[in-house]
């Protein structure tokens, strides 16, 4: 049930497996690319409709595009039949021979996903190092190239977890956890239980990776029945990875200083310690751990350097969907003069909790759904340069015209990109687009 990359993935793994296959997707056929693939391999394809009568007691499972709601009807039927409703990872999972390293948590999950895959390139006990799942590669077609032999390091978000019954990592990771996607789970108490899935059927024999910094999640640490690693910036541990006196020690050894990572912000200093207990677990020596560390300049959308001119540095940071992944951007430039772009869906929230973050930005160019809303909230900051445009093509020239030489520009949104994008990447792109169209005319 739904398309785009996952579920055109998991339809045609599903096949190849020899199940019945009934893809059921919203959008019309005209334009649907995927849909129309599908139909000429033969497979039953119904568009145009998610109609609750389209499902039966004839169906064993129903696998859910993980942003579809569980209050659709299509789902709430399925439920009344009580027919499980699943996600891509449940499915990929049964299918796969391959180590699985799980990554999860509200901000930093893509970066440490693929810190740890750059990492565990360089084990002993792998041939190969893959990564997939809410990165934007579809497990179901990386687990069809990784053997028995092979790691694949997995980014699952609350959406896709909610929705797994015997998903089992042999070590997951939970980078941190705050209050997001209240939309779709209702409750912190909803989120945080889907967050959990990614240890429920973790035994002692399997490693969970949890972020120490904060008595919550120390206290989440405790439902799992794996071993726990810790990491922590801001106390010594006597087991895992940990931040004393500006340097980074495993165990109490010492790895390397944290000033020689090249990504910016204190919460990649966190993100690093969770890829290196990850990397230890699997005999990564210390030399390659560093030689990472030190070369890799951030994922794209996630706070990534996209150009330099007139003395301006531009920041894509499109992935930041939420109010604390803004707050996390605009504390990585410590006090460098920021202007930034903000804006997009309107998901019913307010951005009290984004004033104080704000303070320290200079100029603040608003668009999107939210506008409003996050004009308020700068006005609350004490922003005296407040600027409203129709959409992100507007926006970047208007960021340039209002900055000055030393600035950074940063796009980071604090909102979903639905309500002009289809996805965060597709926002992201067009902005790396926008400054570089800029410093041409520039």
């Amino acid at each position: 049930m739904g398309l785009a990359k996952s579920g055109f993935a998991v339809a045609k793994l599903l096949n190849k497996m020899n199940s019945d296959v009934t893809v059921v997707d919203s959008n019309p056929l005209e334009g649907n690319k995927e849909a129309k693939e599908l139909m000429d391999q033969g497979f039953k394809v119904i568009t145009g409709s998610n109609d609750a009568s389209l499902v039966d007691e004839s169906f064993d499972y129903v696998v859910k595009n993980p942003g579809i709601f569980y209050s659709n009807e299509l789902i709430q039927h399925a439920e009344e039949l009580n027919i499980p409703v699943i996600t891509e990872p449940e499915i990929a999972y049964s299918f796969s021979d391959a180590h699985m390293v799980g990554v999860t948590g509200t901000n930093g999950k893509t970066t440490v996903t693929t810190l740890i895959k750059l990492m565990l390139e360089h084990s002993p006990k792998f041939k190969n190092s893959f990564y997939a799942g809410n990165i934007g590669i579809p497990i179901s077609e990386v687990i069809q190239k990784a053997s028995k032999d092979d790691v694949v390091v997995t980014e699952l978000s609350s959406f896709q977890l909610e929705g797994t019954i015997d998903l089992h990592p042999h070590v997951a990771v939970l980078n941190n956890i705050y209050s997001t996607h209240l939309d779709f789970h209702k409750t912190r108490a909803n989120y945080i239980k889907a967050k959990m899935h990614i240890t429920k059927n973790q035994t002692k024999d399997d490693y969970f990776i949890v972020n120490w910094n904060e008595e919550e999640w120390r206290q989440l640490a405790k439902d799992s029945k794996a071993q726990i690693v810790p990491f922590s910036d801001n106390q010594v541990l006597d087991h895992g990875a940990y931040v004393k006196n500006n340097e980074i020690y495993y165990d109490k050894e010492f790895v390397l200083n944290i000033d020689a990572i090249k990504i910016p912000g204190e919460h990649n200093v966190q993100n690093a310690l969770a890829a290196i207990n990850v990397a230890k677990l699997f005999d990564v020596k210390n030399e390659d751990i560093i030689n990472i560390l030190t070369s890799f300049k951030g994922v794209k959308h996630r706070i990534q350097f996209v150009d330099e001119f007139n003395g301006r540095r531009f920041y894509n940071d499109s992935k930041a969907t939420n109010i604390e992944a803004t707050t996390v951007a605009l504390e990585a430039f410590g006090d460098k003069p920021l202007t930034l772009i903000a804006g997009g869906l309107d998901r019913g929230n307010g951005f009290d909790e984004l004033v104080e973050p704000l303070k320290k930005v200079k100029n603040i160019i608003l668009y999107g759904e939210t506008a409003d809303k996050m004009v308020d909230a700068a006005q609350k900051a004490n922003i005296t340069n407040i600027i409203k445009v129709s959409n992100l093509a507007e926006a970047v020239p208007e960021a340039y015209r209002q900055s000055d030489k030393g600035d950074v520009v940063l796009l980071s949104p604090a909102a979903a990109s639905w309500d002009q994008f289809d996805t965060f990447e597709q926002r992201g792109d067009q902005f790396i687009e926008e400054v570089e169209g800029l410093k041409g005319e520039a």
